[in-house]
């Protein structure tokens, strides 16, 4: 597959632009001087080292959420005001609900309520006030956090990802000097053998207008597929990869956390909360699909990304505030940023990710799946992706992926 370039400006070190400050790299001293919330800036330790994930078992807290959301509106500081953004996908709650005073109950409501909803805009939130250590044990309810192999961090907190687009006089010129958008779908870290579901994104600074984030529903892009369409996609499987995101952080100079990885995901995905199909792919990581010559996966692949991306009336625009915070499921969502300013202003967000179950095809999948088996499994990985179209589902099936 023909690779979109995608400069990772907002989340990398960028060696020509920021400083190293007693051997940990950080932005520039001029950033760190401006910045309203100096805690929360990005870092990166290039002496932190883990090692390869390893598989374990989640069971997702949306599971376990009241049908009618009792908990989360019993938790509320007076009336909730709420709106549906599309009938489908997305709702904003502009007040009632604090998500910094939930307690389990009504946390397990609000995984629900983000696996049904999709994305969920909530304003007025007091979570970035409360500091790193209160946010990393509020995400840490929902799953094991997710430390991202190259991204920045705030000081003593790698398991948050922070997005800084810097307050440069001529960054909007640098991002489009070789492009004419900025535009990256994705779903975050699908390399991984566990991604992410339920994910937090914590506004800290944004301009006064512009910058919003836009999102598009890979369920409903599955469910307007034809039957016939969609009984030859289920089944296959598709590489995704860190390399290219590993690569870009080397070349300006940034860190690697982890080895890049290599991961084969099916390319329906079965929801255990919704108990819905997901069109599980996407430009950013999704590289090839097992089983189907190099030209055949490319226009495959070409065909369902630009199915999810153009399709806009399943897709909606959340846009930032003083005090938002957008949780979503990174299962069901793609997403990307918009740059559309060219003032010098940050933009400035940190995430939450908590890891999930491994993507499976089917309830099935899902119930019979085994750690300990899907650990003998990675040992093949290479393998898997070099073994040639005619035989690779021979080899799938005889491992039991």
């Amino acid at each position: 597959m023909v690779v979109v370039e995608s400069r990772n400006y907002d989340i990398h070190f960028r060696k020509d632009d920021d400083a190293i400050v007693d051997g940990v790299y950080t932005v520039s001293k001029h950033e760190r001087t401006h910045s309203k919330y100096p805690e929360w800036l990005p870092t990166w330790d290039p002496t932190q080292r883990y090692p390869k994930l390893l598989p374990f078992k989640h069971v997702d807290r949306g599971l376990f959420g009241d049908v009618e959301y009792k908990n989360l509106f019993a938790a509320a500081d007076g009336e909730v005001s709420y709106r549906e953004i599309t009938p489908k996908l997305g709702t904003e709650v502009t007040s009632g609900i604090q998500l910094s005073k939930l307690d389990d109950k009504a946390k397990d409501d609000l995984a629900l309520l983000v696996a049904k909803r999709g994305v969920v805009v909530f304003r007025n939130q007091d979570l970035k006030n409360k500091g790193p250590a209160f946010a990393k044990q509020w995400g840490e309810y929902f799953g094991p956090l997710h430390i991202h192999p190259t991204s920045g961090a705030p000081a003593g907190f790698p398991e948050f990802h922070t997005t800084y687009r810097r307050a440069e006089e001529k960054e909007h010129d640098k991002v489009f000097a070789f492009r004419t958008n900025n535009v990256t779908w994705h779903s975050d870290v699908t390399y991984e053998l566990q991604p992410p579901g339920f994910t937090t994104f914590i506004n800290i600074e944004t301009p006064a207008s512009g910058g919003d984030t836009i999102f598009a529903d890979t369920i409903e892009a599955y469910e307007r597929l034809s039957p016939q369409f969609q009984k030859m996609l289920d089944g296959l499987q598709v590489a995704h990869t860190s390399r290219d995101q590993a690569g870009d952080s080397r070349e300006h100079g940034g860190i690697e956390r982890r080895a890049a990885v290599d991961n084969v995901h099916p390319l329906v995905r079965w929801h255990p909360v919704l108990k819905k199909k997901i069109l599980f792919v996407q430009q950013s990581f999704s590289r090839k699909i097992l089983g189907l010559k190099l030209e055949e996966s490319d226009a495959l692949l070409k065909f369902l990304i630009n199915h999810i991306e153009s399709s806009h009336d399943l897709q909606l625009r959340a846009s930032w505030e003083e005090g938002t915070v957008v949780l979503w499921d990174n299962r069901r969502v793609v997403h990307s940023a918009i740059l559309d300013w060219n003032s010098p202003i940050s933009r400035h967000a940190v995430r939450i990710t908590p890891q999930a179950e491994r993507p499976v095809a089917s309830e099935e999948e899902y119930l019979n799946w085994d750690p300990e088996v899907e650990l003998k499994n990675q040992e093949h990985i290479d393998e898997i992706l070099a073994t040639p179209p005619a035989e690779i589902y021979e080899l799938l099936e005889s491992l039991k992926i």
